[in-house]
């Protein structure tokens, strides 16, 4: 007897292990199926049930007990079970509750796509594209923080955040001493740290990978480039930090790299942490050994570039039969 469950979800049924959760097993799935999450995040343990982003309706229980759950729950830390059946695209009920839960992150957080260094990959912009309300109901004045420098690398622009709570889970999991956390309670929370203490360890820039909005960005490529001008390739080299396996990202302008990241999956999330040195320290191509154009997926507006293919697409394909057309038109006209 086979231990795998059965789950579906939107009419497709997919054998996961037990303890999966219905995220997880959607992403086996792929596709649209697949629920936004913006604070769940595999390799960090811990990690999800604070944006509700990721809601689905469990309309059937299981086999052994086929009623519905009475509310929609958070796909990421809702376990499946055997004989489950889950709507997600298909229920026009969580994606009205999944637009109330944009319309919440978006309350507070500023309208500076335009000069913000994660346009172009932000999670929140996709996010609010799909789901997002033309206007907010929201009447009072949005909290504002000042930004501040956690490090000589990081800047911390607290506007922005969604406490999704990611950096703090990074900083406890792959660092020796975490000196950042939230702070104050409710509308008044923040990341920040013990009196503007600095982040200083050897991983402490992992936190601006795993950020999902532009809340901690990079200070050595701030405001040089829009990201969907720069060409991503695969690089690695040997590095002597004992945690760290030297498999990174390169983002290139022309000859330049411009910024190191680590390398992410098809979810966006990071496949293993980097160091700091790889990071900020190592910023020529003599430092790494090159590999490949990093695959972007289509929908990405990075991929706009086809950094993949050398030879640049035409922008008008050729139309034989147009061609022709155009020839005998012009005979017709052309004195002999």
């Amino acid at each position: 007897m086979s231990d795998l469950m059965k789950v579906t979800i939107d009419g497709i049924t997919v054998e996961v292990a037990p303890g999966t959760s219905i995220l997880n097993a959607a992403r086996q799935i792929g596709g649209d199926i697949v629920p936004p999450a913006m604070c769940y995040y595999s390799k960090l343990e811990g990690s999800g049930g604070k944006c509700r982003t990721c809601i689905v309706k469990v309309s059937k229980g299981s086999e052994k007990d086929p009623r519905p759950m009475p509310k929609l729950v958070a796909s990421c830390r809702t376990t499946v079970m055997d004989g489950m059946e889950v709507q997600n695209i298909t229920s026009p009920e969580v994606l009205e509750a999944r637009s109330g839960v944009v319309e919440i992150l978006l309350i507070n957080h500023p309208l500076d796509c335009p000069v913000c260094d994660q346009a172009g990959e932000c999670d929140l912009q996709d996010l609010s594209y799909e789901h997002g309300l033309q206007k907010t109901r929201y009447e009072f004045e949005r909290r504002t923080f000042e930004r501040i420098d956690i490090g000589d690398k990081i800047q911390l622009h607290m506007n922005r955040c969604i406490l999704c709570y990611r950096c703090v889970f990074v900083a406890d999991q792959i660092t020796n001493k975490r000196v950042h956390g939230i702070l104050n309670r409710g509308d008044h929370s923040e990341i920040s740290t013990y009196i503007q203490t600095a982040v200083d360890n050897d991983f402490s820039g992992n936190v601006i990978d795993v950020c999902p909005v532009g809340a901690l960005t990079d200070k050595t490529f701030r405001f040089k480039n829009r990201v969907w001008f720069t060409k991503p390739v695969d690089a690695h080299r040997d590095c002597n930090h004992e945690k760290c396996n030297g498999k990174v990202t390169l983002w290139y302008k022309g000859a330049d790299v411009l910024r190191v990241t680590a390398r992410k999956d098809q979810f966006g999330e990071v496949e293993e942490f980097i160091c700091n040195e790889c990071r900020f320290e190592k910023k020529a191509t003599a430092d790494w050994t090159i590999e490949q154009p990093t695959h972007i997926s289509d929908t990405s507006v990075i991929s706009s570039n086809h950094y993949e293919t050398f030879k640049p697409l035409p922008v008008i394909k050729e139309n034989l039969a147009l061609q022709q057309a155009n020839k005998v038109e012009l005979e017709k006209t052309s004195k002999f």
